[in-house]
């Protein structure tokens, strides 16, 4: 055997330190975006049935929760709202004393450092459930731009550092960036859905933001699964139109797409890991089925490693406590 010629990369697996010395790819906290579910109401902390450890929070709880979010060394938020209120043109999200816009102040006038993402939709407002103006059951694009719009402006102005849209209507970034211009935000970035897939995994979203389409589905905005191409063009035309940082999402099925914008754009990517993909390892961890905290990092470690910059993630509490 002594005359075999072979290379030996067991030598730099010996110990962890070795490991952790030519460890390629590494998570920190600030990479971290975590969701908030905010609601009316007081008293109100209940969990989503389908998300263990996610919650929803009245306003008069969510300083409790955000003065643990930095405790932790978490740098950055995404605000979701799930209002009282609901209509046919989702009139709750761009009011100036909305859920959204009244959580983003609250939080900015006791963490000025945090920096507050606003998710910028319409289907947790809207009575229909979609993310868009309706008629005759058709998912109206134009009409939409201008209320997405509305909505930037009025989160900008309760304090937002990013405006975050998540609708697919074509232009929306265009309107957005055009109405943040007009309102005087020229400094505030969009962090666009730049690439954002008709996916099965957004059940427990839903379920959470209460947001399920009440007739048919999404798939006539949100794109294919199937598709590889229509990502890239998708994210072109959100840089084209001054998007600042391209969200992928859904991220663990979609690493290669990760990968290919980030490689095609060279623009800051965000990895949204949803909430289908949170709540089936908390299902198999919670059965005794897999290591939670190892399959955690493992997963978030692989949309790094394909590409992403950022990651929205609900386990980002546990994560910051893992790697301090």
């Amino acid at each position: 055997m002594s005359n075999l010629q072979f290379r030996r990369h067991r030598r730099l697996r010996q110990t962890p330190s070795i490991r952790a010395m030519v460890r390629e790819t590494h998570i920190h906290k600030e990479d971290l975006i975590y969701p908030i579910f905010v609601v009316e109401g007081e008293g109100i902390k209940n969990e989503v049935p389908s998300m263990p450890g996610v919650f929803h929070l009245s306003l008069d709880l969510l300083n409790e929760e955000i003065n643990e979010v930095v405790s932790l060394g978490i740098e950055s938020v995404i605000i979701f709202g799930v209002p009282n209120h609901k209509d046919d043109v989702g009139t709750s999200a761009y009011h100036d004393h909305g859920i959204v816009q009244k959580a983003i102040a609250q939080i900015k006038e006791n963490h000025q450092q945090l920096t507050v993402i606003a998710d910028t939709c319409l289907c947790q407002f809207t009575d229909h459930g979609h993310c868009g103006v309706i008629e005759d059951g058709e998912i109206l694009n134009d009409p939409t731009l201008n209320l997405l719009a509305r909505t930037a402006v009025s989160q900008a102005q309760a304090g937002a550092d990013i405006i975050a849209p998540s609708n697919m209507m074509d232009g929306f970034v265009a309107a957005i960036r055009h109405g943040l211009d007009e309102a005087g935000f020229t400094h505030v970035p969009i962090m666009s859905y730049a690439v954002k897939y008709a996916s099965a995994f957004y059940g427990p979203f839903r379920d959470a933001a209460h947001s399920s389409p009440k007739f048919g589905d999404r798939k006539t905005y949100q794109m294919d699964p199937a598709n590889r191409l229509e990502a890239l063009r998708e994210a072109d035309s959100d840089i084209e139109e001054g998007a600042d940082f391209l969200i992928v999402k859904p991220a663990l099925s979609y690493l290669d797409i990760i990968r290919e914008v980030k490689d095609h754009s060279g623009y800051p990517v965000v990895a949204y890991n949803v909430s289908g993909e949170y709540s089936m390892i908390k299902a198999a961890s919670l059965n005794g089925w897999i290591d939670e905290k190892d399959t955690v990092l493992e997963k978030l470690t692989s949309m790094k490693r394909a590409g992403a910059d950022l990651i929205i993630t609900y386990f980002a509490k546990d994560v910051a406590r893992w790697i301090s």
